[in-house]
């Protein structure tokens, strides 16, 4: 790092350099090119020097998938390199999905030079434009004398607030500029009216008088907590919060691993695909207390009838989510886990509002009836290997593992039954992006070197972004890639059968489909297959054992369908494909 007490002659490429190695990025996830190029060569001398390290990826979409990887299993700013032209619209679907679902990642784009921008130069686009719509903030550096602070305010609002993606377009011409260079003071930054990720207010004093007022008046409380939970790393709070009032605890996707699943106050997922006894009592619920979320539709299916009877808490740092899709009775912006240990403080200070968690005891006896009856179901057929069984078995053998996933079928399951911790869950769930596991698992590897990390994929989102097997390969990182193969885009496949007629349409992936144990060799990587229950966990344990990068095809039922759901336009406790087990537990067979 350099640190210079007077100005000195350097260039644009070099101060963006300096700039990132002060905010302590270590790693950077790009692939190179003509209006880059000054940059990446001065990045050259900086790796030169160990001062940072370039991770090259195979595509810019791989490349900003495993920036986001590497940012949610962190909590810090994932950094990623483009050119320019299809090198930054290649960034186009990873940008979306980090700002759906509050990622922080700085992404630094190559620009034609200053005099040409607007020619339609070659390789020329205008993605401060195109993504204007997708990021937090952006910016197009034409002085390389404000490049120190405009990556220090990019990685501010990048992580500060509800985090998201920040975008910095730089001209080839701003890289190779020399300048007089004054290092940024990174406390001079001053951005008015902008919040900070402890965000809190005085106000919400009185606010805290009225949740414990409905605490105090409810018999059946469910809290509902989301991704900001985990962004505020709000896991031992929460925590707290369960064990003084005994209120049940559902989360979205987003919100997996904020709480032990295997608590017996933990009701899972609620949703499209969550457990029947979560989906019960959000319907059921009399104050629903809502932590980090944005009641979207996939959690509440028909809206005007999601927790109808309830009265709703609801506690964001985004202040435009509040009341966006349900108004609340009481509304609190706010950092999650400052505000629930302010809440608690309030709570253990007063003497004239009591709980009695008598009052809800009932309630939980219902619940535990629920998760008794309507438990999740671990198919087990001697014929055949179930996805779900293939989960629940990894997520026993290896509780401290870090998962990614694609989008579709495995990914439900996955989030069905996968216990995990805290920021080990990295899933594109607001885009639902295919293709982001196999690059967002290069990312978490790279963050957690020494750390089991997990890449959940089905065969046709796999086939999104494969080529990343090339980088898994050049810096021989031991990620486990857990293929669930049933030959078809699996659930297109069951709406097509649930809602089309068992009419599909171009679903199938069985033709063209690539032998992916000679695929895998053919990167260098170990390949498995894995296709009989018997062999399940000799595979798995080999599959873990194994020192480098492994590829492991599962062949599963290829009509296997994901239960239970919620269909379009029904209420949450409409759910299809639940099954009364009659005090059954989760381990029920299905012969």
């Amino acid at each position: 790092m350099c640190n210079f007490n007077s100005p000195k002659e350097i260039t644009g490429a070099f101060a963006l350099m300096d700039s990132l190695v002060k905010h302590g990025v270590s790693y950077i996830f790009g692939y190179p090119g003509g209006a880059i190029l000054p940059i990446y060569d001065e990045l050259f001398r900086w790796e030169q020097d160990q001062k940072i390290k370039h991770i090259l990826c195979r595509h810019e979409q791989g490349a900003i998938h495993a920036a986001d990887g590497y940012a949610r299993s962190t909590g810090k700013a994932g950094v990623c390199f483009a050119t320019s032209g299809p090198g930054a619209t290649n960034l186009v679907t990873g940008i979306a999905t980090a700002q759906m679902d509050s990622v922080p990642i700085v992404i630094i784009t190559g620009q034609v030079s200053r005099p040409f921008i607007g020619t339609d130069a070659f390789q020329e686009v205008d993605i401060f434009g195109i993504t204007l719509p997708i990021v937090k903030h952006s910016y197009v550096v034409r002085d390389p004398k404000l490049m120190s602070e405009i990556v220090a305010e990019a990685f501010y609002i990048a992580k500060n607030g509800r985090p998201g993606p920040v975008l910095i377009d730089i001209p080839k011409d701003v890289g190779l500029e020399v300048f007089d260079y004054y290092p940024f003071n990174l406390d001079s930054i001053n951005l008015p009216g902008f919040p900070s990720s402890n965000l809190y207010f005085k106000s919400n004093l009185s606010k805290f008088n009225l949740i414990l007022n409905l605490l105090s008046q409810s018999f059946q409380p469910l809290l509902y907590i989301g991704g900001g939970a985990i962004i505020s790393d709000s896991s031992e709070v929460i925590k707290n919060l369960v064990s003084k009032f005994l209120i049940p605890v559902t989360t979205t996707l987003m919100g997996k691993g904020i709480f032990d699943e295997t608590h017996q106050l933990s009701l899972g997922m609620l949703g499209m695909h969550g457990t029947a006894y979560a989906n019960f009592a959000v319907s059921e619920c009399d104050l629903l207390i809502a932590l980090g979320v944005r009641f979207d539709d996939r959690v509440t299916g028909k809206l005007d009838e999601f927790a109808c009877n309830a009265k709703v808490i609801h506690i964001d740092i985004d202040p435009a989510e509040l009341g966006k899709n349900r108004v609340p009775e009481v509304a609190i912006v706010g950092d999650i886990k400052h505000t629930l240990y302010h809440f608690i403080d309030y709570c253990d200070s007063q003497k004239n509002v009591t709980f009695n968690s008598n009052q809800t005891s009932a309630w939980r006896d219902k619940i535990r009836l629920w998760k008794n009856q309507y438990p999740l179901l671990i198919p087990r057929n001697i014929n055949f290997l179930s996805a779900q069984e293939i989960l629940s078995s990894i997520s026993e053998l290896y509780p401290s593992a870090y998962f990614t996933t694609d989008v579709g079928q495995h990914q439900m399951w996955a989030a069905q039954f996968l216990n995990i911790l805290p920021r080990h869950w990295m899933s594109s769930s607001g885009l639902g992006t295919m293709g982001y596991g196999l690059p967002a698992a290069i990312g978490v590897q790279i963050a957690n070197i020494n750390s089991l990390v997990i890449c959940v994929s089905g065969d046709a989102s796999f086939q999104m972004n494969l080529q990343e097997l090339g980088t898994i390969s050049q810096y021989n990182l031991p990620v486990k890639i857990i293929v669930i193969n049933n030959k078809w885009q699996g659930m297109v496949r069951q709406w097509q059968q649930a809602f089309y007629g068992e009419r599909y349409s171009h679903s199938s992936m069985d033709k063209g489909a690539p032998n992916l144990l000679k695929l895998a060799q053919s990167f260098g990587i170990l390949g498995l297959e894995l296709e009989f229950r018997k062999d399940l966990k000799r595979v798995l344990k080999s599959l873990v054992n194994y020192k480098g990068p492994v590829l492991l095809n599962c062949k599963v039922k290829e009509d296997a369908n994901c239960y239970p759901m919620v269909a379009p336009g029904k209420s949450n406790s409409q759910m299809i494909g639940i099954e009364k087990s009659n005090g059954m537990n989760l381990n029920k067979s299905v012969m």
